[in-house]
């Protein structure tokens, strides 16, 4: 079916209705379809479908997908694979869509037009057959290249005219702004649904990136955002609708009070994102103690959006991301207080950013991407020590299909990434495993016993015990329910796992108030776990604590490994 053409862009329609023609005689692969049910996003058969995606940008000037100038477009597609990602958020500007002139530009004009022939030819070398494509056949080739290896899409609106995003008065933060037309911007959003309604591997269209600005309000968000994503479920029925808040897609509070009315409303394709960055709070993770700051912004992120779980919404942290260079003391604080929340509310998300570099991003030709999981020649990744830490993330713990185990603890150490679970047999101590091979644990809080649910002692759960300062903390079945082996959350952040050691002399701890206390920590091999005085629980800026946070999560998924043989 032809779309409907608004007056003004009856250009637009002419360009979809030749490439409704052109692709009329192919065959379609079958789609992937995906819905919700209740907070989970859900495939045709009812299981979870967990969206453990990738940003990969395709917003700026040039408005060519980033990296075809650095490797070819299938060994991108890939890595993606490889490094564990499902998903890509793929970004583009509304312009795309909504100018002509604009989108039937070739790659080889638009980049030419960039001043950058160094780009043409790496895209010549890597991707000969992208350069004399339009520019919305470049995306659209993207797209494809993924799908062949089983990625799924989510198309997202990032700008209206392209550059890069985002500031409070670059004309492109809200409707009625300079470069931000309401009517173009839902005939765009339609244009993009018919176009790629025939692509299987796009599930999901975001309607807008981070609207923010003097001129925000509920009122035209909600007059707006209804509108664009009526228009995108008449064009691809069956794509997941993706709604974003204000303030830089930080606040969908007044969601509280107001739901959205839409006429789909009952299919189950409704999905909200929301954004957290380090920046947000960067003062505060610079020079206040962290868990203080990560109990405060976790906070803040239930009352901003995290609420809408509760209500029976998915709610997809499509954009989060660090300096992964290390040195830096915001980001490095802010990373396993933002991935501890994401496992516990085991949210869908999007990792800004896959792109090493760019071929051009504000007025600078090969700008390196330090939040990049992938390097600036976008041929290995970044930093190997990272990457368990985002990886970690990919699995489901919860939902629907996953459900076949009683809820049981994970011990979850969002600084490494890793879990903690029963070392070698006859060892009777912890150690720090990737999470597929954790064990299941029961902890009642808000003091317990933290017992091994499933080791093989006939008759008996063996419970963790503190041993003293440094030690190995250990597994037994005498004396559980003591003092040492009575675990309490002992901080703010709720990540300092505790007990009180009468025989430590008050004030031995590594700063912060955590005398006569003992908590679970890494030792110094980075593998085993022991215990330490508790350290940096609060008041302390300078303190770091990051290393005995362990976040106690719920899983019901089912263990990847047989239950632990400790005698």
């Amino acid at each position: 079916m032809t779309p409907p053409c608004h007056r003004r862009v009856v250009a637009l329609c002419l360009l979809l209705l030749v490439a409704l023609l052109a692709g009329g005689h192919r065959e379609r692969a079958a789609a992937v379809t995906l819905s919700t049910s209740s907070r989970w996003i859900v495939d045709q058969a009812g299981h979870r479908v967990k969206l453990a995606c990738v940003n990969w940008p395709s917003h700026l000037e040039p408005v060519v997908t980033e990296g075809l100038g650095r490797q070819p477009v299938g060994a991108i597609a890939g890595m993606i694979v490889s490094l564990g990602f499902n998903c890509v958020r793929l970004t583009y500007p509304i312009a795309l869509a909504t100018n002509a002139t604009l989108s039937s530009l070739t790659v080889r004009q638009s980049l030419l037009a960039h001043g950058l022939d160094e780009t043409v030819g790496g895209v010549e070398a890597n991707n000969p057959g992208f350069l004399d494509l339009t520019l919305m056949d470049s995306l659209k080739a993207v797209v494809s290249a993924l799908g062949e290896k089983e990625v799924m899409v989510i198309l997202d609106n990032h700008v209206s005219k392209p550059g890069w995003c985002c500031s409070a008065d670059d004309g492109n933060g809200f409707f009625g702004d300079r470069d931000f037309d309401a009517d173009l911007w839902v005939d765009g959003l339609a244009f993009m649904a018919n176009f790629f309604s025939d692509v299987p591997n796009v599930v999901g269209m975001s309607l807008r990136n981070e609207l923010r600005g003097p001129r925000q309000n509920p009122d035209d968000w909600y007059t707006y955002m209804q509108r664009g994503a009526e228009a995108v479920h008449a064009g691809m029925p069956r794509a997941l609708v993706i709604m974003g808040g204000l303030s830089y897609d930080t606040d969908l509070s007044f969601l509280a009070t107001r739901p959205v009315a839409v006429s789909f409303g009952a299919e189950g394709k409704l999905v909200f994102e929301v954004h957290w960055y380090g920046f947000s709070d960067a003062r505060a993770w610079e020079s206040r103690n962290a868990n203080e700051v990560c109990a405060g912004a976790a906070r803040a992120f239930d009352r901003r959006a995290g609420f809408l779980q509760a209500r029976g919404f998915p709610l997809f942290l499509s954009e989060f991301g660090a300096d992964l260079r290390g040195g830096d003391v915001r980001g490095n604080r802010y990373f396993p207080c933002v991935a501890a929340v994401a496992a516990e509310r085991d949210l869908d998300w999007a990792y800004w950013a896959l792109q090493g570099s760019y071929a051009l991003r504000q007025g600078v030709v090969g700008m390196d991407e330090v939040y990049g999981v992938l390097d600036w020649s976008w041929s290995k990744v970044r930093n190997e020590t990272v990457l368990p830490r985002i990886q970690a993330l990919q699995r489901p713990l919860q939902g629907p299909g996953y459900g076949e185990a009683l809820p049981y603890t994970v011990l979850f150490h969002p600084v490494t990434g890793l879990c903690a679970a029963a070392a070698a047999a006859g060892t009777f101590t912890l150690e720090l495993r990737p999470c597929n091979e954790t064990d299941a644990w029961a902890y009642a809080p808000p003091a317990s016993t933290l017992v091994l649910r499933d080791a093989a002692v006939p008759g008996l759960a063996p419970c963790l015990r503190a041993e003293g300062r440094g030690l190995p903390a250990r597994l037994g079945i005498k004396a559980c329910g003591d003092a040492l082996s009575t675990w309490r959350l002992a901080s703010d952040s709720g990540m300092h796992v505790a007990v009180v050691d009468a025989a430590a002399p008050p004030g031995l701890d590594g700063g912060g108030g955590g005398g006569g206390m003992l908590c679970l920590d890494v030792g110094d091999d980075g593998r085993s776990v022991v215990t330490n005085p508790c350290a940096c629980l609060r008041g302390d800026g300078a303190c770091d604590p990051e290393r005995q946070w362990f976040k106690l999560v719920t899983s019901t998924r089912r263990l990847a490994r047989n239950p632990p043989k400790l005698a």
